[in-house]
């Protein structure tokens, strides 16, 4: 298990084009983009209440391709908390979080304190679904995490899937609002360009 500390880090995977970005960016900043740029590795921080105090949501934005395995095994290693984000509008995008949710299982090993959040993003596209609600709580049952659909572009959902994967984690009370404020970014956000070799 991660040591207990200051961080609580949140690993997003998905397939290349599903959303990823534009979810962490929409929640952390509150912005959209159109483009589609492939990410290597972002992190963004953000402060949020954990137990009373003031703690950093870490949220690692991964790539969508399956370049770099050692560095998936140490962001499932290093994870608190995952969010596995597939578009409704692919089908291939949902067969693809397949081998990621198996490593994280083997890396974690009891998956009962592991709070998992499966994303059904693009929800806005509905003329371009392939998958529908039920066939995602069904996913999401057989992995027994929690399932939510999701849109970046219009911002629904986006805050509830943050906060509903903190109130998962057992162990932990955390809210994204600070005194009553939201979770919106701004003065308490910052990005970190991560290297491809992570130490």
């Amino acid at each position: 298990m991660p040591e207990q500390s200051n961080d609580y880090r949140v690993v997003v995977f998905g397939a290349g084009g599903v959303g990823k970005s534009s979810l962490v960016l929409r929640f952390v900043k509150g912005t959209f983009r159109e483009s589609y740029i492939p990410t290597i590795e972002d992190t963004y921080r953000q402060v949020i209440s954990c137990n009373k105090n003031i703690c950093t949501l870490q949220i690692t934005d991964t790539t969508g391709s399956h370049q770099f395995p050692a560095m998936q095994r140490l962001n499932i290693s290093k994870g608190h908390a995952f969010i596995l984000v597939y578009s409704i509008t692919s089908r291939q995008s949902m067969q693809e979080l397949e081998p990621i949710w198996e490593v994280i299982r083997e890396t974690k090993g009891n998956m009962e304190d592991v709070p998992v959040m499966l994303a059904g993003n693009k929800c806005d596209e509905v003329e371009n679904r392939e998958i529908n609600f039920s066939e995602g709580e069904d996913q999401a049952k057989r992995w027994k995490s929690s399932f939510m659909e999701t849109s970046a572009k219009t911002n629904y959902n986006v805050k509830e899937l943050f906060q509903e994967l903190l109130n998962m984690d057992k162990n932990r009370n955390m809210s994204l609002s600070l005194d009553g404020r939201g979770g919106k970014g701004g003065k308490g956000t910052q990005k970190i360009k991560e290297k491809c070799c992570l130490m």
